[in-house]
């Protein structure tokens, strides 16, 4: 392989109170100490996605909305992908669910891994994006990071500690270093069978 694997991290919560940018910056950084990776950041609040409100999947035909074909041409130039999940109402928020609809074919045949976060380290919301990625023809990790209980309440702001995520290392660095890995031999094979 002659080039460095491109890896997003999507920040998959738009509020404007939200957690994420926390877990986002700490995956971020253990992404680029790799090394041989180039990642980028990806925040949701950047792009201006409509709902999506197309005539159908761009697997069917191409999506007449400008902004869709940005944010699609964004994603098709990522051959991985790291999404940061808060769980909501036991799912993914409705903002990283949108910009999934709002592409098909620039997802299909890549692989992803997870961090998520929350009282259950938003294992529900990760197992439903899944299935999610099942259906766009993704690859996900078996690994993910799930920042849950104790842990979560000691970063999180409401938790009154507001920790550094360093803190947490002994209980999800193991994880994340396994993710990122499954990440890389996935996203490797993706690239090359994509090549072929």
């Amino acid at each position: 392989m002659t080039r460095k694997p491109r890896i997003a991290v999507i920040l998959g919560s738009t509020r404007d109170s939200r957690f994420g940018t926390k877990p986002a910056d700490w995956i971020l950084d253990k992404a680029r100490a790799r090394g041989d990776w180039e990642v980028e950041l990806v925040d949701l609040k950047d792009y201006d996605l409509p709902l999506f409100n197309e005539m159908a999947s761009n697997a069917w035909m191409p999506s007449a909305d400008p902004r869709a074909v940005a944010w699609q041409e964004k994603i098709a130039s990522f051959d991985g992908y790291i999404f940061v999940v808060a769980e909501y109402n036991r799912s993914i928020t409705g903002a990283l669910k949108n910009a999934l609809d709002q592409a098909y074919v620039d997802w299909n045949r890549k692989a992803f891994g997870v961090v998520g976060y929350g009282a259950l380290g938003a294992s529900r919301a990760i197992e439903h994006l899944r299935s999610i990625g099942i259906e766009l023809q993704m690859v996900s990790t078996r690994s993910g990071v799930h920042i849950a209980g104790a842990d979560f309440f000691a970063v999180h702001p409401l938790g009154q500690q507001n920790k550094p995520l360093s803190t947490i290392e002994p209980t999800v660095g193991g994880s994340a270093k396994a993710m990122l890995d499954e990440l890389d031999w996935w996203t490797r094979a993706t690239m090359a069978a994509r090549a072929a």
